[in-house]
This record gives structure tokens, sequence and C-alpha cells, in this order.
């Protein structure tokens, strides 16, 4: 078989930890074992290990069980796995793009209003999306006229991190958050005259949040969940369902990520005992239409992208509805379900695609 380099960008933690195999939840074992199968020879990187000028970059490549350092031709297919915030990575990156390197997911931080206001677009899409607005002190007073449960969420950010939740509670609102915006301490204030708190302003006008409904989501062992859907690019070029599990809330708050204490779960077990009236294969059908139909709209406007964890909520008559898109799956949920071949797949997903930009 003949073998080809494939590039893996990674952030500096990730990168500084591979010599000594503490690379968090990243598994480069997965990568290799993925690449293999697709003739593939996986060489790990930084940006700035790139040198456009001369097309030579810096990278580790795996040689006789050992990771080695080596010099080497930027590899014409690199898959994106960090995340660049500033504008000269940016730039970097779309450097490199126009001199024909092709970078799949090359940007994947989005805004959540970005990415709402373009799934609104699609008549659809629109039924499955929570009522929102881009988050103002008028806007959310506005929108406390109409719900009763809304959450708050920061325009760009990740892991559950920053997310507020406004409920009314008799002839009252509650206002629940985490001031170290963890896993844990989280607090519930009661609103003095139904009047927003100064600490809620004060966030508000340091950064763009949305203000959104919140959906009444079906339980599983008295938790709220949403399930975590993994839609890749693979070896035919085009949007495949890699698989997909359950995030269940803890006791502690509202928030089903598993980096805030969500659990994992499959998702046919949660929806068998939540949703008992309904049949768990017709529910997941209507699921993974909807992720597909998500992703397709989305990459007519993010041309680059090939890999998107969505979450998507069920309400308790299993209705699905778009929560959120990661640009940067985590996919060790698949693991914490115990899905392990589900968690290899989506490793394996973006080496096949690879071979498929490859053409070779």
């Amino acid at each position: 078989m003949w073998f080809s380099y494939v590039g893996i960008l990674l952030n500096a933690a990730v990168h500084r930890g591979i010599p000594h195999g503490t690379t968090g939840q990243e598994s480069l074992s997965n990568y290799d074992e993925a690449a293999r199968v697709y003739g593939l020879i996986p060489c790990y990187m930084r940006l700035q290990d790139l040198d456009p000028d001369n097309g030579q970059c810096s990278a580790y490549v795996l040689r006789d069980h050992a990771w080695t350092l080596v010099r080497m031709p930027i590899p014409r297919v690199i898959h994106n796995r960090a995340i660049y915030l500033d504008a000269g990575s940016r730039q970097k990156v779309e450097f490199l793009l126009r001199q024909g390197y092709v970078i799949f997911n090359a940007f994947n931080r989005y805004g959540k209003d970005e990415i709402h206001h373009l799934l609104k677009k699609d008549p659809l899409l629109a039924p499955h999306l929570p009522e929102t607005q881009n988050a103002t002190s008028s806007s959310i007073t506005d929108m406390m006229r109409h719900y009763d449960d809304l959450v708050m969420k920061p325009c760009v950010g990740s892991v559950g991190r920053g997310i507020w939740r406004l409920r009314r509670a008799g002839a009252a609102w509650k206002l629940t958050y985490s001031p170290s915006g963890r896993s844990s301490g989280w607090k519930t204030v009661t609103l003095h005259q139904n009047q927003l708190p100064a600490m809620l302003r004060r966030r508000l006008a340091r950064m763009p949040y949305l203000v959104q409904e919140r959906i009444a989501l079906a339980e599983y062992k008295d938790r709220p969940y949403d399930l975590r859907v993994s839609v890749q690019r693979g070896i035919s070029g085009q949007w495949e369902i890699t698989g997909l599990y359950a995030k269940a809330a803890s006791s502690r708050t509202f928030v089903s990520n598993v980096a805030q204490g969500g659990r994992a779960f499959p998702a046919e077990t949660v929806l068998a005992e939540s949703l008992p009236g309904l049949a768990p294969d017709v529910v997941l059908t209507d699921v993974k239409q909807l992720a597909l139909r998500i992703a397709a709209r989305l990459e007519l406007h993010l041309p680059w992208a090939a890999d998107f964890g969505l979450d998507i909520g069920l309400s308790k008559t299993g209705k699905p509805y778009f929560i959120e898109c990661n640009g940067r799956d985590q996919r060790y949920g698949f693991r914490k379900a115990g899905l392990n071949g589900l968690w290899k797949e989506t490793y394996r997903k973006p080496m096949a695609y690879a071979r498929y930009l490859l053409g070779d």
C-alpha cells in the first residue's frame, strides 16, 4: 500500500505532552490505528511549526514505537484539532489555504448567534430551533413575558461554561449560575421585583450572549438530557452519522455537558426509559435526519467543515430541537458511555476523509 502523510494540528498543550504520552482527552493511538487502515502516516504539529514560505514543517511522527520530531514537507492535507482565536493565526491558516494546502475543520469555533441565524433561514429547520434573541436587558425582559424558563449562553464558549438559567417560580423569578463557570458552586438567587441583577447586566456588557427559550426536555432518572450526535465526513466525502449518545445533567445543575458533571449513556437505553410510548428507532431516525440537514445547511457557509458535534434535545413528546453546534467535538463522551467502538470510529472518519481528499 502507498502511504501518504496527513497532518494533524494540535493545540500547544496537547502537542507538548506527546513525548510523555500525556495528551489529555485526545487519543493519538486512535489516530494512528485509523490512519494505517487508510494508508496514512499521521504527523502531529502546531500551527507555528508550519513554514509556508519554504513548504517545510516540524512534526512528531511515531517511528519504531517512539515519538520523533522531524523536519519534513508540509502535508498537503491537514486535519485541524486546534482552536485559533487570534487574528494572526487565522491569517496564517487562510494563507496556507490559498497556497493550495487542504485544511479541513480549518475554522472550528463558531458563534452560537451565527449558527442560529444560519439555521433559522431554513424553513424546515426553523421549527426545531428554540426561540432565541441576542441577550440585552430589554430582550431578556421581553422573553420573560413570553416564557417561564430561559437560558443565557455566551455566543462564544464551550463545555457549558458561563450558562445562566432564569426561571419563574410562582410570582418570582430565580437566576441560577456558577460564579466560577465550572460544574461546582452553583448558586440560585431570587430577583428583586423581577429586575435583572447588576451582576448579570455587567456580564452582558462585557461579552455577547444569547437568551433562549429553555425547552422542557425529556428526563432520564429525573434529570434532563440531550443527545450528542457526531456528524462527520468519511471516505465518500459526504456527511454521515458516526454515532450518538445521551448526556444527562448532574443532580447539581441543569447543564448536561459531560465536562460539567453530566453523565453519558447509550441513547437507546435512555430513550426506552424516558419516552416509553415511543419507539427508540423512530425517535433516533428523526434525530439523525435533523442532524444531517443541519450539517448540510452549515456546509453552505462553512466550506472547510468536516466534523460537527451537535447537541439535540428531545421534548417530552419526542420532538427533536437543535441546541448547540460544536466545531471541535471532544469525542470522549462515547468512551464514557461505554461505546468504545463508536469512540474509535470518530477518529477513523477524519482519517477516511483525509484519504478521500488525497485521492491517491
